[in-house]
């Protein structure tokens, strides 16, 4: 396989220097770059040649690599070139850096060496750097010169400046792939199932394959699964690994999985990639980045510091990106995603692959076979990739900000003229809310009149935004405004039938227009092919071809599944067939479930955690439970919780495992999947009903769309994301093989058979009519255990 670099890549590891200035960053999308190179290089004549691919095959530390690049536009003559290079941004071109006018000529230098490499009667050329300032499209055009052999030392001093760092990351692999092939399980044995999910990894990785793996918590998914993908790295079948996971807790864990194999003598090098809000230094995160002292001069001290890091460092977390970052002055953010370039292991948030926002363009610019995806806790991904591609806009602040723009009219007046212009459009949008007396309507086409006032006002606040003004409330909220109406436009790109825009009142009666992905999966589908392989795992995968469907869609994805390596009988799984958790019948069944709750916890003194669907509800349940039982120590989950809250709630479970502990948590929440307690800290987990999420338009939406593709509309939309609430809650229970205890499951429904059929296989379901006998089944299941 031959290695591909992009000439801009080149250019722009080996020249860039100077500030990292966020200011520069474009706002502009690819399809309007896009459009603005069209409709310049239509107004050229028939010798002018747009697009046009070059490419020199090259041996770099004794490997070969093809440098790929492509002309904007090109005229030939017989011994001369014109070479032009298009430029999109909103920045004022008088304002650019040197530093970014240096990268500009580096790459039309480079274009005019490969040109004349490949075409030897040309001596010389004329290089043009056009530059398009959006939106007015304000046209800059410069103009220089470069022979042949200036050209040629040109692109050869790239090169060498490239290959020391090219020899730097094969040294890296090299000494990788040697250890990754030699290592052994880190462990003594296997666990039940765990040689067979591994197995099924690498031969994914090697086939190239997609595969969705249910494997029961307990199993070690995080060592089957990085076990066999670094063991494919040591044959040569990838060559880098990204982790993905939806929460902070997982991405330990595959932190602490490398750190094990790396004390059995594997050598990688692993980053976990922080999110921005969580890893900038405080002193920083008020300054504008001209002030910023860890953004001034930022790539004349980078690479320094990643030469320093990738010497002393192999598993890169937060805390040692920030200390690298604080020792040389480098904005730790951008720090670990220029690091992450010569890492194996990229740990991070799902929205690093699958979000158009935020997604590694440095990675997944472009298709990489080379790329393996494993991504943890999988059935999280389903909603939160609906969140990702759907996009809303409010009222809620307009009319602040027209009060707030009347100010310094002299500065003010284009943004406040055109802040009105939008409100007066977003109203007459939604007058059919009015017009036909209801709080909400969903139409199946995007509103193009709307988005075409949504991109003017884009355009204006940029406008605003360049120039000099107080920095006041204002200023603050428009940005905020402003990022809101961006991320409107770009989720507008991707608006098909899989779309509906809905219009509807807030219950404070603001106005809300949103663009509503109903199902997601073409885009998670696009995203999963960036790489050779994804390996799409989790405890609650079930049904897989559920889950295939909703996330992906691929034709030949893989399906795997094994059970539980615990012996049945260490759990207990009761349903009550005598509770109505119904919204009707909820008030006369709530003595029963207290009842039924206070039978579980005095049959043995231990730690037990109650979870019911709703805060509402919970609330209810838990103020009952209390006023019935005050001398019961208890704990409720708060609506929000701060991290330290969060500790405290599960460090109560942790102690005092003698003593009687009762925790009420919410369905579907922080406590109800990713808390690991082990042994006595946990013996009996109660929940209430069967989780279906809330009645409501968009979920109604959901069920439409795939009613009319399978028949399956309330399965996806209610029932399958309800249960995957309960069994992961259920989940919480039997972490190792020492785990016992009891399930009761509170809904009549679960003796349903259209429940029972998505059930887990280790679950033996025994189904109480009346409260004496759930108390009969749990005092008998003790009784057994003393024996």
């Amino acid at each position: 396989m031959i290695n591909k670099i992009g000439v801009r890549e080149l250019v722009e590891f080996t020249l860039r220097s100077g500030d990292l200035n966020t200011k520069l960053n474009s706002n502009n999308t690819a399809q309007q770059g896009s459009k603005i190179h069209r409709k310049l290089q239509k107004k050229h004549g028939k010798e002018y040649k747009a697009e046009v691919s070059l490419y020199k095959k090259i041996k770099m530390n004794n490997i070969d690599f093809q440098i790929d690049g492509r002309i904007d536009g090109l005229v030939l003559k017989q011994t001369s070139a014109e070479i032009e290079e298009i430029k999109t941004s909103d920045t004022i071109f008088e304002e650019l850096p040197d530093s970014i006018l240096k990268l500009y000529w580096g790459q039309i230098k480079a274009y005019a060496y490969l040109l004349m490499d490949s075409n030897p009667k040309i001596k010389k050329a004329k290089l043009k750097l056009t530059y398009v300032q959006t939106p007015d499209e304000k046209i800059s055009t410069q103009f220089k010169e470069i022979n042949r052999d200036d050209a040629k030392n040109f692109f050869q001093a790239l090169i060498k400046e490239y290959e020391e760092w090219l020899k730097l990351r094969n040294d890296i692999i090299q000494k990788r792939n040697k250890s990754a092939k030699s290592m052994i399980f880190p462990f003594k044995d296997f666990r039940k199932g765990q040689r067979e999910l591994s197995a099924a990894v690498y031969k994914s990785i090697a086939f190239n394959k997609h595969l969705f793996a249910q494997a029961p918590t307990g199993t070690g998914k995080t060592i089957s699964t990085l076990f066999p993908a670094i063991k494919a790295m040591g044959e040569k079948l990838c060559n880098r690994i990204f982790y993905f996971t939806a929460k902070q807790s997982t991405q330990q864990v595959a932190e602490s999985t490398i750190n094990l194999m790396a004390q059995k003598n594997l050598y990688i090098k692993s980053i976990t990639l922080t999110s921005k809000d969580k890893i900038t230094f405080d002193e920083e995160k008020d300054l504008k980045p001209e002030d910023n002292p860890y953004m001034i001069g930022y790539y004349d001290r980078l690479k320094p510091a990643i030469k320093q890091i990738l010497k002393h460092e192999n598993q890169i977390t937060r805390v040692t990106v920030q200390e690298y970052a604080k020792k040389y002055t480098l904005d730790p953010f951008e720090f670990s995603l220029d690091l992450s370039l010569f890492c194996d292991v990229i740990i991070g948030d799902y929205n690093y692959l699958f979000d158009p926002q935020v997604y590694l363009q440095r990675f997944f610019a472009v298709e990489d076979l080379d790329n393996v995806f494993l991504i943890d806790e999988a059935h999280n991904l389903v909603n939160r990739s609906r969140d990702m591609y759907s996009a809303a806009l409010s009222d809620s602040k307009l009319k602040d900000l027209i009060k707030m723009s009347k100010n310094n009219p002299d500065i003010n007046d284009k943004l406040n003229r055109s802040l009105k212009l939008f409100s007066r459009s977003f109203h007459i949008h939604t007058k059919i809310l009015k017009n036909n007396n209801i709080d909400q309507i969903s139409i199946s086409e995007p509103l193009d009149a709307f988005n075409k006032q949504v991109n003017k006002l884009i355009e204006s606040i940029h406008d605003w935004l360049r120039k000099e003004h107080p920095e006041d409330q204002l200023n603050d909220e428009i940005l905020d405004y402003y990022f809101k109406l961006l991320h409107y436009q770009k989720i507008n790109e991707y608006y098909d039938d899989t779309y509906k825009t809905r219009i509807y009142h807030t219950y404070d009666k603001n106005i809300i227009i949103k663009l509503f992905c109903m199902d997601p999966s073409p885009n998670l589908g696009e995203s999963l092919r960036l790489g050779g392989s994804a390996i799409l795992f989790s405890a609650t995968l079930s049904p897989i071809d559920y889950y295939q469907r909703v996330l992906g869609n691929e034709e030949d994805s893989l399906a795997f599944e094994i059970e539980s390596p615990f012996p049945v009988n260490n759990q207990q799984v009761i349903g009550t067939n005598y509770i109505e958790t119904t919204y009707k019948k909820r008030n006369n069944s709530l003595n029963l479930i207290i009842e039924s709750i206070y039978d579980m916890i005095s049959s043995k003194k231990g730690h037990y955690i109650i979870f019911a669907p709703s805060n509402k509800y919970l609330s209810i349940i838990f103020e009952a439970f209390i006023k019935k039982y005050p001398n019961i120590q208890t704990i409720c989950q708060k609506s929000s919780m701060e991290d330290k809250e969060r500790k405290s709630f599960i460090n109560q479970f942790e102690a005092n495992q003698a003593n009687t502990l009762v925790g009420f948590a919410l369905l579907g929440g922080i406590f109800s999947e990713g808390i690991d307690l082990k042994h006595d800290a946990l013996i009996g987990v109660g929940i209430v009903s069967v989780g279906l999420p809330g009645l409501n338009a968009e979920n109604n939406l959901i069920r439409d769309f795939f009613n009319k593709e399978n028949g399956h509309g309330f399965e996806y939309a209610y029932q399958l994301p309800g249960l995957n609430n309960v069994m992961q809650a259920a989940g919480r229970l039997i972490r190792t093989e020492y785990d016992v205890g009891n399930i009761m499951l509170m809904d009549l429904r679960f003796n349903q058979q259209r429940y029972q059929k998505f059930f887990p296989k280790n679950w033996n379901l025994k189904i109480s009519y009346n409260k004496a006998t759930t108390k009969y089944l749990i005092n008998k299941f003790w009784h057994n255990k003393k024996k």
